[in-house]
């Protein structure tokens, strides 16, 4: 029985980067422009998985509007959990709302042309921190040293988006492999996702040891994504969810494949939202 079947015979399991589209929402200009990509599509094949909680993390496209993923959250009523984008300026009303939503951290993108900077977190931390909120990082592997100075300064949980940017065809520097046991050490998390945003082609496994050295650093501090619908694919091909986990058995077993799907990992429950649901 594979990781898949047995979080499908033991109950609901979690996929920790999705995204979430709406036909005819705004988006910001200058990169891609999305598919309707609605909760009940992703929802449906995670299931056939074994996977009933997601968390919808919220897409460059929309910028600081969370609308769409607010939404989302609300017609999951407390199954799944979300990841904001903010103004520097966001009001607490506006951070109370979105935590009664489900939404359990904030997110930086360094990464895409309509992306973020971490400008601001600082002042910005002492609020997170008061809510039990992570930061979320899209950032490549040149920039894991800035992160981890950033990780030590503001004190709270960082999560390493994709695989932490560590690419299959261009092996990172000392440096950033420096920076990412330093970050390791300090309680940070990293997502296995997105192969295909790093250099890797289907089956992926040229990734293995990447995975490998980076489970030996991380251990029980790994969370798995999709990162459906996939939206640095040009022709968009269907994409078997259960592949998506085939690296990650192949580098670190089915045992602890299986382990790091059933936890919530740092997408723990939020004001107004129940894991249990």
């Amino acid at each position: 029985m594979n990781g898949a079947q047995r979080l499908t015979a033991s109950g609901g399991g979690w996929d920790c980067h999705v995204h979430v589209f709406e036909a005819g929402a705004p988006t910001r200009p200058g990169h891609y422009a999305p598919e309707a990509a609605p909760l009940a599509t992703i929802a449906q094949a995670a299931s056939a998985c074994g996977v009933e909680h997601l968390v919808l993390v919220q897409p460059s496209v929309y910028g600081t509007d969370n609308s769409v993923m607010e939404r989302a959250l609300r017609a999951g009523a407390g199954r799944h959990r979300g990841i904001a984008v903010l103004d520097q300026e966001v009001d607490d009303a506006t951070l109370n709302r979105l935590a009664a939503a489900g939404v359990c951290g904030v997110r930086y993108n360094l990464v895409s042309p309509v992306g973020n900077d971490p400008t601001g977190l600082l002042a910005l931390a002492p609020r997170l921190r008061e809510r039990g909120w992570h930061v979320q990082w899209y950032a490549g592997q040149a920039q894991l040293p800035l992160i981890a100075d950033l990780q030590a300064q503001c004190g709270l949980t960082f999560v390493l988006d994709h695989l932490a940017g560590l690419r299959a065809d261009a092996p990172a520097p000392p440096e950033s492999w420096s920076a990412l046991e330093r970050l390791a050490n300090a309680g940070a998390w990293v997502k296995l996702s997105g192969w295909y945003r790093l250099g890797a082609s289907e089956p992926y496994l040229s990734l293995v040891p990447t995975i490998r050295r980076v489970g030996a650093l991380f251990r029980d501090r790994m969370v798995w994504g999709s990162d459906w619908p996939h939206t640095s694919l040009p022709a968009r091909p269907k994409i078997r969810i259960s592949s998506l986990m085939e690296p990650v058995r192949q580098a670190l077993g089915d045992a602890v494949l299986t382990r790091l799907l059933q936890g919530p990992g740092p997408y723990r429950s939020s004001p107004g939202a129940s894991a249990g649901n």
